[in-house]
């Protein structure tokens, strides 16, 4: 009889956070986060644009549908919301607290999430790719002591830890 591997709670919280970036219209990168505390999620979310407005592949961001932006650039003109921001900003809308959660994101938050992270009170961040602009992100988010890792080959790679 084979036995079945179970996957530990990072494997199990990065996985979700990958199918939920499968819900992303982008067309540009598909990215998803997941907001955990006490091993239950508290909310979820990917990058696209915001409620009622048309979706990336429906042509309903200019930036995302242009070739001219390069990753990480002229993000003002984008209408999309991050993961990160749609899974604090749903957890808001339903009235669930964040406070002392971890984030599970597809990728490194960029400097904007981060400083939405802190204000949201989570205190630990989890990524599996680096986000192409983001030098600030470590900084910032070691300044208010937010614990970041990076999950590499189903291992957390410490970046800062209070």
């Amino acid at each position: 009889m084979n036995k079945r591997v179970r996957p530990d709670w990072n494997e199990y919280f990065m996985n979700i956070a990958t199918v939920v970036a499968t819900r992303s219209s982008c067309v540009r990168r598909q990215v998803g986060a997941v907001i955990i505390r006490d091993n239950n999620i508290i909310s979820g979310g990917y990058n696209g644009t915001p409620r009622g407005l048309p979706n990336c592949d429906e042509g309903g961001c200019a930036r995302c549908n242009s070739t001219s932006a390069a990753p990480g650039q002229s993000l003002a003109e984008c209408l999309c919301s991050h993961a990160e921001e749609n899974a604090i900003t749903q957890a808001a809308f339903h009235g669930a607290s964040v406070r002392g959660s971890t984030l599970y994101s597809t990728f490194k938050p960029c400097l904007i999430c981060s400083k939405m992270i802190i204000n949201a009170g989570l205190t630990r961040v989890v990524f599996g790719e680096d986000y192409p602009d983001e030098a600030g992100t470590r900084l910032i988010l070691a300044s208010q002591y937010v614990d970041l890792y990076r999950y590499v080959d189903k291992m957390l790679v410490k970046i800062y830890a209070s």
